[in-house]
């Protein structure tokens, strides 16, 4: 099966609501150019701009339409500094959970918490378990439509020439003391916005040689687990 970048198939069904195909090919453009960015200048973002980026980030999908996005804009130098060295204990934390690949992953730049232009903080709100439309069953939805959020900030940014990288590396706890956040809140993300020289041609893990994009023929299956689909 092939999978292509971008092919124009025209549907009669869905000719009245498709956008142009410049539209389309920018849609599929800044899907595949945006990168997990590291490295950052520090040239300040314009309000407008930065606004307009949260504004993306809230028209994202949310279960049950329950939107359970938060997000700290780090703005404190003091709190940077602070933030960036609980990033830095779990990142040491990491390399040696790591055992033979400790030294390899040491060597990877993993944020720009201090370089970038922009930190925010996204999180999921406080008291979700009133939110059951949808999570009945799947409670982890609410971490969905906040991924989805992050996506939509990360796609909007990419197309506005702007860099973003997303920070896992981080005891929850000790972000939300720092952050006086509500104990049943949930910090998922530092995430760095800011200008860039460049964006890098691959992913940076991939660049680096950590990993490598799998294949999606083999991600992909029909009917049931594991079976791939007819060709």
């Amino acid at each position: 099966m092939s999978w292509p970048l971008y092919v124009r198939v025209v549907s009669p069904l869905s000719i009245h609501n498709r956008y142009s195909d410049a539209d389309i090919a920018a849609v599929y453009r800044v899907i595949y150019e945006r990168r997990d960015m590291r490295h950052f200048l520090p040239d300040p973002i314009a309000p407008e701009l930065l606004g307009r980026l949260l504004a993306a980030a809230h028209h994202a999908p949310s279960v049950g339409f329950m939107q359970p996005w938060r997000f700290i804009r780090v703005r404190c130098p003091t709190l940077r500094v602070q933030l960036h060295h609980l990033v830095e204990q779990e990142r040491l934390l990491t390399a040696k959970a790591l055992h033979e690949r400790e030294d390899s992953f040491m060597k990877l730049k993993v944020e720009g918490i201090l370089e970038c232009a922009e930190v925010l903080v996204a999180a999921l709100c406080d008291q979700r378990e009133q939110h059951i439309f949808g999570r009945r069953t799947l409670p982890e939805m609410d971490l969905a439509s906040l991924s989805c959020a992050i996506q939509n900030l990360w796609l909007a940014a990419r197309a506005e020439g702007l860099g973003m990288g997303w920070v896992s590396l981080f005891a929850p706890e000790a972000i939300k003391s720092l952050l006086a956040m509500p104990s049943d809140s949930h910090p998922v993300a530092v995430l760095c916005i800011g200008h860039v020289s460049t964006f890098y041609d691959q992913p940076l893990l991939q660049q680096e040689g950590w990993a490598e994009r799998q294949a999606i023929d083999d991600l992909v299956f029909e009917n049931f687990w594991n079976t791939p689909p007819c060709r």
